[in-house]
């Protein structure tokens, strides 16, 4: 079996078939991402703690339900399948030469059958901000438009010479023979064309090109090409999928990177007498991809920004530009909110709260805590500075109401803390899937101790011990005090293999 074989094969098995939707969607998810200089590809590097891609497919799949989705995969191909993993009505291609996004999109289109599909959307799988309600928004439009093909476009906002993005071109108020165009609109007027930033570079200077549009022919000058569009080419398409199955085979590699381009289909539509709309999104932010490192924490800024904005007025959060919390425990976070009642929550900075999380009214996480795994937090729990609370993936971590858990200690796995207890600093807690861990209700844990496999009663107060698989019963004094449990550890195995170390005397310099 060749190498080629097996990655289709693996693909294969993390694909699944395709729902009864009409639409599709293409996330060209294939290319090198040589310019971001890592090992990891590309398309995995994450924006505000999910894999571009992956941000890609779920703001599609929640912007039209239902819809089906295509992920050309190429470099580390089953690297990028494999994190993305088997997703309902999720397809993987393989594209085994990078010859352009129009031959991805052709790839795409050969291996599936899109006999029932009426709509198929295009899109880069670098572009991880976008989302639910951009795409929801540009799905209707198209549909409204009852156009062949949509085009999304933004307007460049920086210094000329830094816009290396393919150029909008539409119909110009004059044609190339000086004479008022009779298709010039008032608004924005019918688009004619796209030309990427490589080629006009490569037109010689002074140099023009010239486009049709039914009965007219429009020209444009590279000066004007690269000073005074400021229009761009955002890099996401809709198609009547009837008319892409056509022309998307018509595409040639005649340009300066002997390349596919999908933009060229802009040019086939027009030619053959197709419309073609266009739509700007409202926060124009979301079409940036990344191709290094700089646009990739600009993004991230972005994101982390667009959660703050979300969260501000509704929680406390301490550095607007140090925390992390998941898009998920976000979304549940704003849930309580609309229930009416106050949240009290504050978030420290440095602060990291992953997927899984549940976090409660009157919660307070301190400065560089983190939080990872499926965790419910009660209500008023106190998380001091830089405490660590982890559990993996199918396992349960619990803190009931009012606990406070100092600076500095660690909880993780298997593990269950009832009520109003108090962890004092130094308090080490583990729990596995055999041998959980069970804090009881008003228990005092203080100074270094370790506790493993570990059942604790109600009431129980312990200082300085070690515990293995061990029950601590709550026993009282004639006063009914409760007994401590104090410098309690297991018998020392292994002492022959420990000996004090002989140390010379040295002389003061």
């Amino acid at each position: 079996m060749n190498n080629i074989n097996e990655i289709e094969q693996n693909l294969s098995s993390l694909s699944s078939k395709y729902s009864k939707s009409d639409t599709l969607v293409i996330i060209l998810a294939a290319g090198h991402g040589k310019r971001i200089k890592s090992s990891t590809s590309k398309m995995l590097h994450k924006i505000w703690g999910v894999p571009s891609v992956e941000r890609v497919r779920v703001a599609f799949n929640s912007g039209i339900p239902k819809v089906n989705t295509s992920i050309v995969v190429g470099i580390k191909a089953l690297e990028v399948a494999s994190t993305i993993g088997n997703q309902k009505s999720t397809a993987f291609v393989y594209q085994e030469k990078q010859l352009g996004t129009g031959h991805a999109v052709l790839v795409a289109l050969d291996n599936i059958d899109s006999s029932n599909i009426k709509y198929c959307y295009v899109i880069y799988a670098d572009m991880g901000l976008m989302n639910e309600a951009t795409v929801k928004e540009f799905h209707s439009t198209f549909v409204k438009s009852k156009k062949d093909m949509i085009v999304m476009t933004a307007n460049y906002e920086g210094a000329k010479g830094d816009n290396h993005y393919g150029r909008v071109l539409r119909v110009r108020a004059l044609t190339s023979s000086g004479v008022r165009s009779k298709y010039r609109l008032e608004k924005k007027s019918d688009v004619i064309g796209v030309m990427e930033h490589k080629d006009i570079l490569a037109m010689p200077d002074g140099g023009k090109i010239y486009l049709d549009y039914k009965d007219e022919k429009f020209s444009f000058e590279k000066d004007d090409l690269l000073d005074s569009i400021r229009e761009y080419n955002a890099g996401v398409y809709g198609f009547k999928i009837e008319h892409l199955k056509k022309f998307i085979k018509e595409i040639k590699s005649n340009n300066s990177q002997g390349e596919f381009y999908l933009t060229d289909i802009v040019d086939l539509f027009v030619k053959n007498g197709l419309a073609i709309s266009t739509y700007t999104p409202k926060d124009e932010r979301v079409v940036l991809g990344f191709n290094d490192k700089t646009v990739l924490k600009e993004m991230e800024t972005i994101a982390r920004k667009n959660v703050y904005d979300q969260l501000k007025n509704i929680i406390t959060i301490q550095d607007s530009e140090d925390f992390f919390i998941d898009d998920t425990v976000v979304l549940d976070i704003v849930k309580m909110e609309s229930e009416g009642k106050p949240l009290d929550i504050y978030i420290g900075k440095g602060s990291m709260i992953e997927k899984g999380v549940f976090v409660n009214y009157g919660t307070t996480i301190e400065n560089g805590a983190k939080l990872s795994g499926n965790i419910h937090l009660g209500e008023n729990v106190h998380l001091g500075e830089n405490v660590l609370i982890s559990c993996l993936e199918k396992q349960q971590l619990t803190i009931e109401d009012n606990v406070y858990i100092h600076n500095g200690n660690q909880i993780k796995g298997n593990v269950f803390v009832g009520e109003n207890t108090i962890l004092e600093r130094g308090v080490n807690i583990t729990g596995s899937d055999e041998s959980p861990t069970n804090i009881g209700k008003n228990v005092l844990i203080k100074g270094v101790s370790y506790l493993y496999g570990t059942i604790v009663d109600d009431n129980a107060n312990i200082e300085h011990c070690i515990f293995y698989y061990s029950y601590i019963n709550t026993k009282y004094d004639d006063n009914g005090n409760v007994i401590k449990c104090r410098f309690i550890r297991p018998l020392s195995e292994g002492l022959e293999c420990v000996s004090g170390i002989k140390q010379k005397n040295s002389k003061k310099r």
